[in-house]
């Protein structure tokens, strides 16, 4: 339990005052750097990429649903994968509360994953989720956007990720992509953000930063993988590996992938 003073009513209020400038302030500069984020320069995207969804193959232009707007989710799952990445499916369990949504104001969310098809139809079923999620298996899509590895990346154990070349330990990575499409059909490259940068779109981390045991993670990874699971997978022994991988009780950081 976090120790912390205990003060009059008076003494409070004092104080959440103090802390609701700091807010303001912080809110008045999202609103800027959103405006900013807004007014960056376009990328066309003119390569042809293929995906395949419930909708059979369908092209980059074809996922955007009729609408103008189009966010993807780097889901990270990859090909031999049995499970879709536990932090990656703690990002999906809002994306269908936010659909409802997204779809009135001209922006269409989906999730694109590296697995075939089927694993992706079957790991969805199991989850519950409603989102139209493809496969760009045999596409260049990941690699083209930073959140998938080479072999031969994977061997030297660094790739270019998040606008710079780091250390990577998964041939799979986390990322949010938007694309816009104008009424000529062309399709242009917007935004991406990567690994932290996408903890905003995370409501449950925004209602943990207001209690008093904040996030809480303490363990071995100080990262969400130290407590977040498959929604159907808590209370069951799993652990889940830095790679946001899960580890069955008892098994080794490799007997699921």
């Amino acid at each position: 339990m976090p120790i912390h003073q205990v003060v009059s009513q008076d003494d409070w209020t004092r104080a959440r005052v103090g802390l609701l400038e700091r807010e303001k302030q912080l809110t008045r500069l999202r609103d800027e750097l959103a405006a900013e984020r807004r007014s960056l320069p376009w990328v066309e995207v003119t390569k042809q990429y293929e995906f395949q969804g419930p909708d059979g193959t369908e092209t980059l232009a074809d996922l955007f649903g009729g609408r103008s707007q189009l966010v993807v989710k780097h889901f990270m799952f990859g090909p031999d994968w049995t499970d879709g990445c536990v932090g990656c499916s703690f990002h999906a369990d809002h994306m269908d509360g936010a659909n409802m949504h997204l779809t009135q104001h001209d922006v269409t969310l989906l999730a694109v994953s590296r697995a075939p098809l089927e694993k992706i139809n079957v790991f969805k079923q199991r989850m519950g989720w409603r989102f139209k999620w493809v496969s760009s298996f045999g596409s260049d899509f990941n690699y083209d956007f930073h959140v998938s590895f080479t072999q031969q990346q994977m061997a030297t154990g660094r790739g270019y990720y998040n606008y710079d070349i780091r250390p990577i330990n998964s041939e799979e990575l986390s990322g949010l992509s938007v694309f816009y499409k104008d009424p000529e059909g062309r399709v242009f490259h917007t935004y991406s953000s990567y690994a932290r940068g996408n903890e905003i779109h995370l409501g449950a981390y925004n209602y943990l930063d207001l209690v008093p045991n904040g996030r809480n993670e303490t363990g071995p990874n100080f990262a969400l993988t130290d407590w977040v699971r498959h929604h159907d997978r808590y209370g069951d022994g799993a652990r889940v590996d830095a790679r946001g991988r899960v580890v069955e009780a008892g098994a080794g950081d490799d007997c699921c992938h």
